[in-house]
C-alpha cells in the first residue's frame, strides 16, 4: 500500500530539494538519446506488472466525419475531391467514407496491428454526423478486439451547459444500450475501472491577436467558472457509480486552470508543444492529484487554407511543418524525405517522453496507477498528424501530383514505427 502523505508538500518538497532541475537534466538526455537506448525492458516490466494488457492503454484518436456522395469533410476550404483533398496528403483509400464497412474493417486491422487497444472519437453532439457513424464504427471496432472511448469537440456555445446530458448520453446509448461490449474503461493498477471523457479545447483564452496585430475575441472560450459549475455536476451524479475513477480530462498544459475549471486532469491534443515544457506541466498536475497524459505525434502539417493570393483584407498566414520552422517545398522529393524524418524523429521523441514521465515514480500517475497515452491521430488528414498510411508519389495520377501533396515515398513508416515502439513494450 503506498504511504498516505500530501501530495502537494511532497511535490514542493522535492521541488525544494532540486527534484525539478534533476529531473529536467535526465528529460532533456531523453530527447538526445537514440531509440535503442531507452530503458525498454524495465519500463515494459513496470507496466506489465501493473496492468493486465497495456495496450488499452494506448488511445488513438479518430475522425468519423468523412463522407463520399455527398462528400464530408474532403471538401472543406474550397477543396474539389476526390482529386483535390482538404488533406495535406492524400490517404491510401483516397477519399474514403467513415461510414463503410470495408473501410472500417480496414482502419480496425491497421490499429489493432499497430499494438493499439482503443480509439478514440471525435463527437460533435448528439445527432452530428459524427454521432450518427458511432454504432457502425463501434460494430466493427468490438469485431477486432478493440475499445471505444469518446473525445468532445466544441460542437457549441452552450456545451459546458450540455456536459452532464452528453456523458449521460454516450453512456446510456453506447455502453448500457449494448451492454458495453466495447466501451472503453480505463484500469488503473489496483484492478479498478472508470471511463474517460476527454474534451477539446477547454481552458482557452479569452482573446487572441490576429496576423493584423488586431485583438480578437475566441469564439470557443468558455470561463473556467462554467466548466468547474458542469465539471462538478458531473462529478455528483456519477459519484455513486464511479468514485473517483470517471475521469473528465481538459485539453491543456495548464494546470491551475484545468484544477480551477474542476476536470480530473489533463490529455494535451496540440502536437506542436516541445517536450520540454511537458514535465512542468506533469509536475504543476501532480501537485494537484490530477492526472496527466500527453500525445504521441509526428508533428503539424496544416492544410494551406487559402490558395494562390490572399484576398485584399484578409488575415492569413501559412503554417510551416512542424518540427521544421519554415516552409519546405514539397515538390522536392529530398523534402518529403526531409518531413518524413523529422515526423519519424518526434514519433521516437514523443513516445519517449510520455512513458517516461507517466511511469516516473516522483510523478502523479504512477501514485494514482494511472496510464493512458494518447496518439494524435490516426485519420485527421487536415492536420497532417495521421498515422494511417498514405499514398505513394508514384502511385498519384497526374491531376493529384498537381494538388501539390505532401505524401512521402514511404506511406506506411508512421504506423510501422509506432507498432515497433508499442510492441517493445507489450510483445
Amino acid at each position: 500500500m503506498p504511504m498516505l502523505i500530501d501530495r502537494r508538500s511532497f511535490f514542493d518538497c522535492a521541488l525544494t530539494l532540486g527534484g525539478a532541475s534533476l529531473l529536467s537534466s535526465r528529460l532533456a538526455a531523453r530527447q538526445t538519446r537514440d531509440v535503442d537506448n531507452f530503458p525498454w525492458v524495465p519500463t515494459r516490466e513496470s507496466l506489465l506488472a501493473r496492468f493486465d494488457d497495456p495496450r488499452r492503454h494506448f488511445v488513438f484518436e479518430y475522425y468519423p466525419w468523412y463522407g463520399n456522395e455527398p462528400f464530408n469533410h474532403w471538401q472543406q476550404w474550397g477543396r474539389v475531391p476526390p482529386t483535390d483533398l482538404a488533406g495535406s496528403s492524400m490517404p491510401l483509400l483516397g477519399a474514403y467514407d467513415s461510414r463503410a464497412i470495408a473501410v472500417l474493417e480496414q482502419h480496425a486491422r491497421w490499429i489493432a496491428d499497430s499494438g493499439v487497444g482503443v480509439v478514440d472519437l471525435s463527437w460533435w453532439g448528439v445527432g452530428s454526423y459524427t454521432d450518427r457513424a458511432i454504432s457502425t464504427v463501434m460494430d466493427v471496432m468490438h469485431a477486432h478486439d478493440l475499445k471505444v472511448t469518446f473525445h468532445l469537440e466544441p460542437y457549441g456555445p452552450e456545451r459546458a451547459e450540455q456536459l452532464l446530458a452528453d456523458v449521460r448520453y454516450l453512456l446510456r446509448e453506447y455502453g448500457e444500450k449494448r451492454r458495453w461490449d466495447c466501451f472503453y474503461f480505463n484500469r488503473r493498477a489496483d484492478g479498478r475501472e472508470g471511463p474517460v471523457f476527454k474534451m477539446f479545447a477547454t481552458t482557452l483564452p479569452s482573446d487572441q491577436v490576429d496576423c493584423y496585430g488586431v485583438r480578437q475575441p475566441v469564439a470557443e472560450f468558455v470561463e473556467d467558472s462554467r466548466w468547474r459549475w458542469a465539471t462538478d455536476r458531473v462529478h455528483t451524479e456519477f459519484s455513486s457509480t464511479h468514485p473517483d475513477l470517471l475521469i473528465l480530462s481538459g485539453d491543456s498544459r495548464h494546470p491551475e486552470r484545468v484544477a480551477a475549471a474542476g476536470f480530473d486532469g489533463f490529455a494535451n491534443y496540440d502536437p506542436t508543444t516541445a517536450t520540454d515544457s511537458w514535465l512542468e506541466a506533469a509536475l504543476g498536475a501532480s501537485r494537484r492529484g490530477m492526472v496527466f497524459s500527453f500525445n504521441v505525434n509526428p508533428g503539424f502539417d496544416l492544410i494551406e487554407r487559402v490558395r494562390g493570393q490572399v484576398a485584399p483584407g484578409e488575415c492569413y498566414t501559412p503554417v510551416p511543418f512542424f518540427p521544421t520552422t519554415f516552409h519546405l517545398n514539397w515538390d522536392r522529393s529530398e523534402d518529403r524525405a526531409r518531413a518524413a524524418r523529422l515526423a519519424d524523429a518526434r514519433i521516437i521523441e514523443t513516445f519517449e517522453q510520455n512513458l517516461w514521465l507517466q511511469t516516473h515514480p516522483w510523478l502523479g500517475n504512477v501514485d494514482a496507477g494511472f496510464f493512458l497515452t494518447y496518439i494524435t491521430s490516426f485519420n485527421e488528414w487536415h492536420e497532417g498528424t495521421q498515422f494511417e498510411p498514405m499514398r505513394a508519389p508514384a502511385d498519384l495520377t497526374p491531376s493529384e501530383r498537381a494538388v501539390g501533396y505532401h505524401n512521402p515515398e514511404d506511406g506506411v513508416y508512421r504506423l510501422r514505427r509506432l507498432a515497433e515502439l508499442i510492441g517493445r513494450l507489450v510483445a
